[in-house]
């Protein structure tokens, strides 16, 4: 009998493994709680992943990096500190009214104060190509006045010079009032002491009016006014705005010459020498007694101890009764930094008689002959140019009631046109006016005689 088979033979026990199907409780709960939150199905474990060493939220910027946000910072700050600069110092020259009465003019002053005059130029140059001043027409109504006094003095004037002939106009032939004389400003000793004539500047540039007064020191004292500006320094004696004191006797204020550093001369005044006094500089000399003489310095006029001041400007345009020679219209080299370097603008100049009376002249697109020849028809012996360009040239008279001071109320400039209009007077009176110019007052009361001098009145000069 066979015996019955024994029992299979156990088979060898399987250890768990990754991915099997079973799995004993111990392995399932260690896989479980080593695998992390939300993990991956499968039934199999992701072990944590590690930070990346230098990862987004720890990675610190490399030293370029460092570098080019430190230049862009520097950038920045200079950026910000030169037009914080720009805008204060542009901003400030915007709204002085001693640099021009324009806008353009002050942008030009400030340009050329701080090294941009070739840009300042080259926008100059396309303004006037847009805007050349204009060749023949006629000057507006009313530009000559037709209604003239009478050339002969009154008895109680005896002392006073006598009133000019008629200036010939350049321009043929004459307007009707073209060239008479009429006062202007206020009386001194009941006679009129200065008078304004007008002309046209030349027979090409007709529709433009020049204007021409004549003073009479027999009437009149000059004085020099000076400012912080031109000459610079100070504190002078006589300096903007014109106090009420001197407003009692004043009739007329008037521009002086170029900015000192243009003007190839010297300044003297307050018994100090500013700027050295140049040898053969065209010089406007004023003495003790109040009377002016021009001329070249060194020849003409010299240093003594009745010189009060002296303004020196250029070398002279007139002497001896005539046109220097080598004056050229189209030469502004000599003749100032013209707007655009164009040869017609506003000028103007200053001269004396034979007699000694002094006129002014000034006009819109004169060259520089132009103003030598209106000078020498006024009848002066020797001429200088003072200051040129619109925002400069301006000449104000004073009519106040008899009694009262001149103001800018009553004065009138003497071309409509002129820099600031009708506001050109006040220029004078205002605090800010930081240039030098020129005064005259009168030596008597309005409604006096010449033989009561006003007690300001100096002794003569001895000569």
């Amino acid at each position: 009998m066979t015996s019955p088979p024994g029992p299979w033979p156990t088979p060898p026990r399987r250890s768990a493994s990754r991915g099997s199907a079973q799995s004993s409780p111990r392995s399932v709960a260690s896989t479980r709680a080593a695998a992390p939150a939300g993990g991956g199905g499968g039934g199999g474990s992701k072990p944590p992943s590690r930070a990346r060493r230098g990862g987004s939220h720890s990675r610190r910027p490399s030293r370029r990096t460092i570098r080019r946000r430190r230049i862009l910072a520097v950038v920045l700050a200079v950026f910000v500190l030169f037009f914080g600069w720009l805008s204060i110092s542009l901003g400030s020259a915007l709204t002085n009214p001693s640099l021009g009465t324009s806008a353009s003019a002050r942008f030009a002053e400030w340009g050329r104060a701080h090294h941009m005059g070739g840009l300042v130029t080259w926008l100059e140059n396309e303004w006037l190509a847009l805007n050349p001043p204009k060749k023949g027409g006629k000057p507006p109504a009313g530009a000559f006045k037709t209604t003239t006094s009478t050339t002969l003095l009154p008895a109680s004037c005896a002392g006073a010079l006598p009133v000019p002939a008629a200036v010939i106009s350049p321009a043929t032939p004459a307007l009707p009032g073209e060239g008479s004389w009429s006062p202007i400003g206020r009386d001194s000793a009941g006679c009129p002491a200065a008078y304004s004539a007008f002309v046209r500047p030349d027979n090409v540039h007709t529709s433009y009016v020049a204007g021409i007064v004549w003073m009479d020191p027999k009437l009149l004292s000059f004085t020099l006014y000076s400012g912080s500006q031109i000459p610079g320094g100070g504190p002078y004696t006589n300096t903007a705005p014109i106090k009420p004191s001197a407003a009692q006797t004043l009739v007329t204020a008037f521009n002086a010459g170029f900015r000192m550093q243009d003007a190839q001369g010297g300044y003297y005044t307050d018994g100090k020498t500013v700027l050295p006094l140049v040898p053969g500089a065209a010089s406007a000399v004023i003495y003790k007694d109040g009377t002016m003489n021009i001329g070249a310095w060194g020849s003409d006029v010299t240093m003594n101890s009745n010189v009060v001041s002296v303004r020196q400007n250029l070398a002279l345009i007139v002497a001896n009764g005539k046109a220097v020679p080598g004056l050229n219209s189209s030469d502004n080299s000599k003749w100032g930094l013209t707007l655009g370097g164009a040869a017609t603008v506003w000028r103007s100049g200053m001269g004396v008689t034979a007699n000694g009376a002094e006129v002014y002249v000034a006009g819109p697109a004169m060259s520089i002959t132009a103003l030598a020849d209106l000078l020498v028809r006024a009848g002066c012996v020797r001429a200088m140019e003072l200051d040129i360009n619109t925002d400069w040239v301006q000449y104000s008279y004073y009519d106040p009631p008899l009694g009262q001071l001149a103001s800018p109320a009553n004065g009138k400039p003497l071309l409509a046109d002129m820099a600031a209009g009708s506001a050109g007077p006040s220029r004078y009176f205002a605090t800010w006016w930081t240039r030098d110019f020129f005064t005259t007052s009168a030596r008597y009361a309005a409604n006096g005689t010449m033989s009561t001098p006003k007690t300001t009145t100096t002794k003569p000069a001895k000569k």
